[in-house]
């Protein structure tokens, strides 16, 4: 069994198949791929896969058998565990980016040449990206339709239950997790991280049922509340590592709603946010190159600066718009943001400042636990306005106002920009409109405490519009 982003036992099709053909007796590997053709691990994800693994070990050792970690090329370390243990069969879940796609027709054609048996699965979508078409049969480009096509027609599989009892017969030598170095030292930067997540399957398990029996109810208005600790499933990471499966969440939401112990508004909400990241697969399924191209090729012409302060002021939290800078320092310190900040942050990013996408989902594929290959380039277009069903060109979101509205109680910023805590929250998200006695009675001094604006709403706004309108002139005939 070939484990990648689907580290867990339990609801794990793969495993489950790869159990029932050698009758308990299977190799469980993961490798740590080492090639130039995949995109590596972000710093934070890294830690997270850390911690992971950790816990994967110890569930598989607890049954009986042994995680084997291997470093190298895929293929190369495939075979040599073959070579060692006599293994006839292998077994795998399937990944979706060009890349992985591509190592892994290479290498199932050579097993199968071989005669090994090669066996591939479904473990982390809903649905395979070329099973829901449109009536013409091409993919969808809209989400909506996307979304009343899965929930009319999804039926979640049988439930996996995880193995009881895993059997060795030849232990392998193992890489230690140690020595790939997947924790971060000098300097460790991990202690946000590592006070916020409980990384691994149990984890994934716990919080869901926290998210269940605390919070779903009331997710399709607490959902866009940063001020809310439990507003939001927090699952995005959980499920960016398969710790646990979307066909879990899923049964688990449905069982709610079959028992009448959770409204049918909320339920649908949060399912759609699942079907988003689904969506997100279809779009890199599709379009190989969504990470690092315009999904609109249009926007190859689009006028991005390239002014590093202000993406430095940005990554850091130093913009002086503390709803995005609350957004960035959490980002820094937990590995994680809040959906609505980002959405926010990311706008910032592209419209305020002008700055390229990519440079967005750079940053946010290092810091976030949760990096995915596709729901982390589609975000980043679709508020870009190049990407699939994007936002309207001209939707700028004006920082003051999406801080007002959906950082109700002012908890958020005053959080995570703690300087600014004894400011009222008349100008809690615009500092610079304080009078002077204001600001000193809650000791702030502006460009010194707390940064100034690095540009001005209106002003940004309106450059963003123009570059916009020049490239919707510039389309050829």
């Amino acid at each position: 069994m070939w484990f990648r982003r689907d580290l867990r036992l339990k609801d794990n099709p793969a495993l489950e198949a790869a159990l029932r053909f050698a009758e308990g007796n299977i190799i469980c590997l993961y490798v740590h791929e080492q090639t130039s053709e995949l995109r590596r691990p972000g710093g934070a994800s890294a830690w997270w896969l850390d911690k992971s693994l950790h816990a994967l070990r110890q569930h598989i050792e607890k049954r009986g058998g042994q995680l084997v970690l291997r470093a190298g090329e895929a293929a190369s370390c495939i075979n040599q565990v073959i070579a060692e243990s006599g293994a006839t069969a292998v077994f795998w879940n399937r990944r979706y980016d060009a890349a992985g796609r591509a190592i892994d027709a290479a290498i199932k054609t050579d097993l199968k040449r071989r005669g090994i048996e090669v066996q591939s699965f479904k473990g982390s979508l809903l649905t395979e990206p070329w099973s829901v078409m449109t009536k013409t049969g091409q993919p969808y480009r809209v989400f909506t339709p996307y979304w009343k096509t899965v929930r009319a027609h999804y039926q979640p599989h049988p439930a996996h239950t995880p193995p009881e009892q895993l059997h060795v017969r030849v232990q392998l030598s193992s890489d230690t997790l140690e020595n790939w170095q997947l924790h971060p030292r000098q300097p460790d930067w991990s202690g946000g991280l590592q006070a916020h997540w409980t990384p691994g399957e149990a984890g994934a398990e716990a919080r869901l049922r926290a998210f269940l029996d605390r919070s779903l109810n009331r997710y399709d208005t607490d959902r866009n509340r940063p001020d809310l600790s439990e507003g939001t499933s927090s699952l995005s990471p959980h499920l960016a590592h398969g710790e646990i499966g979307p066909a879990q969440i899923w049964r688990a939401v449905m069982a709610k709603l079959a028992m009448g112990e959770t409204d049918p508004q909320a339920a649908d909400v949060f399912l759609s946010e699942l079907v988003w990241r689904e969506f997100s697969y279809v779009l890199l399924y599709h379009y190989p190159d969504l990470a690092s191209q315009n999904y609109n090729r249009k926007f190859d012409r689009m006028e991005w600066h390239s002014d590093a302060e202000p993406l430095k002021a940005w990554q850091s939290g130093m913009t002086g718009y503390p709803i995005v800078d609350a957004g960035m320092r959490q980002l820094w310190q937990t590995g994680w943001m809040h959906n609505r900040v980002r959405m926010i942050v990311a706008s910032f990013l592209t419209k305020h400042l002008m700055q390229d996408w990519r440079a967005g989902e750079a940053w946010f594929w290092d810091t976030l636990v949760d990096a995915d290959p596709g729901a982390n380039s589609a975000s980043w277009q679709w508020v870009a306005g190049c990407g699939a069903d994007a936002a309207p060109y001209f939707r700028v979101f004006n920082p003051i106002l999406q801080g007002e509205k959906f950082d109700q109680t002012g908890g958020y910023v005053c959080q995570w920009c703690p300087e600014l805590k004894k400011l009222p929250r008349k100008y809690l998200y615009q500092p610079w409109s304080a009078p002077p006695e204001i600001l000193s009675q809650a000791d702030i001094r502006l460009g010194e405490t707390y940064p100034r604006p690095i540009v001005i709403h209106k002003a940004a706004r309106e450059r963003a519009l123009e570059a916009y309108a020049r490239l919707k002139e510039s389309e050829p005939v």
